[in-house]
């Protein structure tokens, strides 16, 4: 059951139509660093396509209807968007649920420090990450400032041409003999991923201060810039992101390198597909969650009560609500849960099984399961909706392939399938195959990238 490159089987116009899929991908991910970041551009778009926020229809006391295009947001880090079909919404809605939280470095609340004439911001790294791969690499400082007066500053250091990047430092090769005997696990120790942002001390400072004269001169740049106090760090959420924009990867540029692949790849695409709706009979639904990375927790998270609850007020805008009505619609709706795979890769080959892996180039991919070891923590389709899926998929000549997470017992990992299958719900994993996962950049296949979004379209048409 070998999958053919989807490449071989492109017309040029075929081709054509997924440059321009992928154009829009890489400018999601230079302008979408941080979840927060994600949630403002999918608004700015969504809005650009017609539609509203839940709130101004409910402030307007318009009855929601078939047709409408409707959206909200969480916190600024979730959201969700309804296209409302003709048919009876408690029959249950076709959804396509990403997250847009990635892998990334924490600025701890208390983080300013100076030591020996240099300035670091301190760090807690969050979600599944292998540490050494963050150091001696261009980083970006993005993220906002909550300060006292209810102002929220927004901060975006080190992606502008002209501005400066921070930086992790490493051991010189030279005096690095003991720290290569280490685990690689433990190269790079938690606590000592620290940020190095200044070597300039402030000259005109105050006795009591003069031995952190960086310190002074990073925090007078920043008040200057931002107009923010150190104390301001006790209410920020400042994250640290590679620097640079998402690039074309390989000498035949049929990649995407860049980082946040894992999930903004299928989120992005999941998103392109619902814009592309014009009027679904079965009402569509993009779910796009926060905290994925550690365990949709959190009031942004999948576990949280949000989608739960924006799905009860669309039922209240359409004067159908009841928790009757809410338990039916949820627990007789279909679901993608779009989230990346692991590529194949040949250069670490015994990490995977071959006949149950992902391949570059080779279309989008369903992972009847994820998990650990024996299937721990895991959603497994059932197969008859593994069969609707691939009936949906052939009949629209869409490229697909299945996979597993790697040889059993080697490792595994989880979606928020499995939070969705609580209300009853048929769901299965479906999305992109990436290399170099969790890294600070990592590689993608543009014609995945362009099958995963005709995947979710036809899926939201036809489940």
């Amino acid at each position: 059951m070998e999958r053919r490159n989807v490449w071989l089987s492109y017309t040029e116009a075929e081709e054509k139509e997924m440059e321009k899929t992928v154009s829009m991908y890489r400018h999601f991910l230079d302008v979408g660093k941080t979840e927060r970041e994600c949630v403002t551009e999918i608004i700015r778009q969504a809005r650009e396509a017609g539609y509203v926020s839940l709130e101004e229809k409910i402030a307007a006391g318009e009855k929601i209807k078939a047709g409408d295009k409707i959206y909200a947001a969480g916190m600024k880090k979730i959201i969700v968007l309804f296209h409302v079909g003709t048919e009876d919404i408690e029959k249950g809605m076709n959804i396509l649920g990403a997250h847009i939280d990635s892998p990334r470095l924490d600025i701890k609340q208390n983080p300013l420090y100076e030591d020996t004439d240099l300035a670091y911001l301190d760090t807690h790294y969050y979600g599944g990450v292998k540490k050494y791969q963050w150091v001696a690499l261009p980083l970006a400082l993005h993220g906002v400032v909550a300060k006292k007066d209810g102002t929220v500053v927004e901060v975006n250091i080190g992606e502008a041409e002209d501005d400066p990047v921070v930086y992790i430092t490493d051991l010189l090769i030279h005096l690095s003999g003991k720290q290569l005997q280490k685990k690689a696990a433990e190269v790079i120790e938690g606590e000592k991923m620290d940020i190095l942002i200044g070597s300039r001390p402030l000259k005109d400072v105050d006795d009591e201060k003069k031995k952190e004269a960086v310190k002074e001169n990073v925090l007078k740049i920043l008040n200057e810039k931002y107009g923010i106090e150190e104390e301001d760090f006790l209410s920020a959420e400042l994250e640290i992101v590679p620097a640079g924009k998402a690039r074309e990867c390989g000498l035949d540029r049929s990649m995407v390198a860049a980082y946040g692949q894992d999930d903004r790849v299928c989120a992005y695409t999941s998103f392109l597909a619902l814009l592309e709706m014009e009027a679904p009979k079965r009402t569509s639904c993009c779910l796009l969650t926060d905290k994925e990375e550690i365990g949709s927790v959190g009031a942004t998270g999948m576990q949280s009560r949000f989608f739960e609850n924006t799905a009860a007020e669309l039922l209240e805008g359409m004067g159908r609500y009841s928790e009757l009505t809410l338990r039916r619609m949820l627990c007789r709706s279909s679901m993608l849960s779009s989230d990346v795979s692991a590529g194949y890769d040949p250069a670490f080959g015994d990490a995977f099984e071959k006949k149950n892996s992902a391949y570059l180039g080779r279309g989008i991919v369903l992972n009847k399961f994820t998990g650990a070891r024996g299937k721990n923590g895991s959603n497994d389709a059932n197969a008859e909706y593994v069969a609707r899926i691939r009936d949906i998929f052939d009949k629209n000549e869409i490229a697909f392939q299945t996979a597993e997470l790697g040889k059993v017992d080697v490792g595994g990992g989880g979606t928020i399938a499995y939070i969705a299958a609580l209300y009853g719900m048929e769901v299965i994993d479906s999305g992109v195959a990436v290399l170099s996962m969790h890294a600070p950049w990592e590689v993608t296949s543009k014609a995945d990238v362009h099958e995963a979004k005709k995947a979710y379209k036809a899926f939201l048409l036809e489940a």
